[in-house]
């Protein structure tokens, strides 16, 4: 969900997966069928280009790397030579190999673990739809005209999925909302929506087919609910909940250089998260007291060849520039065996609990020595800290400070500045990390609490499982013991303790994590001002007596019954 509230009419786009036409082709047509399918592709890939180099000034920044991301897909060679390998050995039509290829690479992806590389499979669907258009002579996406709907202020996409070119279409202003049948935090309908800072409910499931232009619609965003043709009094009621909300938000953007202290005088750090270095501008516009968490494996994803040292350099360089005198956390690299690099790795049985993160760079020393190198080269910058992911032995830790100290001899022998004033520290997101804390905190300048896989590693609960979903608990009262003592740890050596995972960012939590002691959050750039004012508004002394008793409980923990 994306925040905030829409009232207008639907505009429902065409379904993203097309009725492909299913005939077998001659053995003699098998070349020209080949040839059909190289000059669709040619032609997409020759659009998504053409549409990067003339964006807007004013389009959203996500846009450029999610266009890219098709781009390569569409460019990449084993999609084509797999698809003719189909239309030679079974005889198919170009768009039904073609189709039939896409489900076999969307399988793929959505059995990794990695939310990011699982929803790059509405990628593969958007870029197959495309070529397809082309194969079947169909146009690009085409919306219905409603220019003579004067009463419209306000119009409300409806789809089953909005490819980031399609995206390029729908940025006039009289689009409020975005809702979707695919979809989650990190699809790229989601990203662009808050980028736009409009609000958006994505993976309704089935929305679109119960949907009609023109039909009257509300998108909550708070709630994640969407009403279609509502009655006047709902229609009433959020009427003046959208009124209130546009009013809070003017109220919240004059607090953004307040500072984050409770009425207990705490001062609370409120840093941000991003995924590519060009969101560090809504970092420096929410007024971010720093980056909490730089993931970066997305300058990684979605390309055939790795980044240099010199483009990591040039990334991580970027955003400590932005950020003078404030604190910029680097994640190395959160690949492995779970998530294509180069064509090198393999789906693993359990891709979660395997070859990644700290463990893939280990086993990748070539790997992780360039990126250290770029790390500590962009360190003269700014304040550096760099941070480990899947960290859960001492051994690793130690592995991982030999590799640092071996990229400042390398840059020592060329010549290269760094840094002697860069912090270390890892990620707790495994239970073994946070139940033996102290060893590790005694070890590294700070920690930071990735909530998302905690909460997961803990419960053993896959959170992308239907079946299961409904038992992933942040309140549950191991979870939330694992974070308590993560951070009275902290408090007991003087180490800084963060939390960087969704429930930074998310509202409901704030009292409950102040509560809990935490006095550094990281999240998303949009979702800064809303937890600034409840910060400013809570007392933690209080909170953490309120918290304290809960704690003992053995079921989770009714934040309604606390008072917060």
């Amino acid at each position: 969900m994306v925040r905030g509230f829409a009232i207008g009419r639907a505009v429902v786009m065409g379904a993203a997966t097309l009725e492909v036409s299913h005939y077998r082709i001659a053995a003699d047509d098998v070349p020209a069928e080949c040839a059909r399918l190289d000059h669709a592709l040619k032609i997409v890939y020759d659009m998504l280009q053409h549409t990067i180099e003339t964006l807007p000034a004013d389009a959203p920044k996500e846009l450029v790397p999610l266009l890219t991301v098709h781009s390569l897909l569409v460019s990449d060679p084993a999609l084509a030579e797999q698809t003719k390998e189909v239309i030679a050995s079974r005889q198919y039509n170009a768009e039904w190999a073609l189709s039939t290829q896409g489900q076999i690479l969307a399988e793929q992806f959505a059995v990794m673990d990695d939310d990011y590389i699982r929803e790059r499979v509405a990628d593969i669907h958007q870029v197959i739809e495309r070529v397809i258009r082309i194969l079947a002579g169909s146009g690009e996406l085409m919306l219905p005209d409603m220019s003579n709907d004067t009463d419209v202020n306000s119009l409300i996409v409806v789809a089953h999925d909005i490819s980031p070119g399609d995206m390029l279409k729908l940025r006039g202003g009289r689009f409020a909302a975005f809702v979707t049948d695919l979809g989650g935090p990190t699809s790229h309908t989601a990203i662009v929506a808050r980028s736009m800072n409009v609000p958006a409910v994505v993976g309704l499931g089935n929305v679109r087919a119960l949907v009609h232009d023109r039909d009257m619609m509300i998108v909550d965003g708070e709630s994640g609910l969407v009403y279609v043709n509502p009655t006047q009094q709902i229609l009433d009621f959020y009427q003046k909940k959208q009124e209130a909300f546009i009013q809070e938000r003017a109220e919240l953007i004059l607090s953004k250089d307040e500072p984050a202290i409770t009425l207990d005088g705490k001062r609370v750090r409120l840093e941000a998260n991003i995924e590519l270095p060009h969101e560090v501008s809504q970092a420096v516009e929410m007024g971010a007291d720093g980056i909490g968490l730089f993931r970066s494996e997305f300058l990684f994803m979605g390309r055939q060849i790795l980044p240099t040292e010199e483009e990591q350099f040039e990334a991580y360089a970027h955003v400590l520039r932005a950020m003078p005198d404030k604190p910029v956390t680097i994640r190395t690299l959160d690949l492995g065996s779970d998530k294509t690099l180069d064509g090198e790795a393999t789906v693993a049985v359990n891709p979660a609990l395997g070859l990644r993160a700290v463990r893939y760079c280990l086993s990748r020393p070539d790997l992780f020595a360039t990126q250290l190198r770029a790390l500590l080269r962009a360190s003269v910058f700014g304040k550096l800290r760099i941070l480990i992911p899947m960290l859960s032995h001492m051994h690793e830790l130690l592995a991982v400070r030999e590799a640092i100290e071996s990229a400042k001899k390398e840059l020592d022998l060329a010549g290269r500045a760094y840094s002697d004033n860069i912090e270390l520290g890892a990620m707790v997101e495994i239970p073994a990390i946070a139940i033996a804390i102290e060893p590790f905190l005694n070890a590294l300048d700070f920690v930071s609490i990735g909530t998302n896989d905690l909460i997961q590693y803990t419960l053993a609960i896959d959170r992308v499982d239907n079946e299961v979903s409904d038992l992933y608990d942040p309140l549950h009262p191991a979870v939330l013991r694992l974070i308590s003592q993560t951070i009275q740890a902290g408090e007991r050596v003087g180490k800084s303790v963060a939390i960087c995972g969704e429930m930074a960012g998310d509202a409901r939590y704030t009292k409950l994590l102040l509560g809990l002691g935490l006095n550094e959050f990281s999240m998303h750039p949009q979702q800064l001002l809303d937890v600034k004012k409840l910060v400013r508004t809570s007392h933690t002394n209080a909170l953490r007596t309120k918290i304290a008793t809960a704690l003992n409980r053995a079921e989770s923990i009714d934040l309604n019954s606390l008072g917060i």
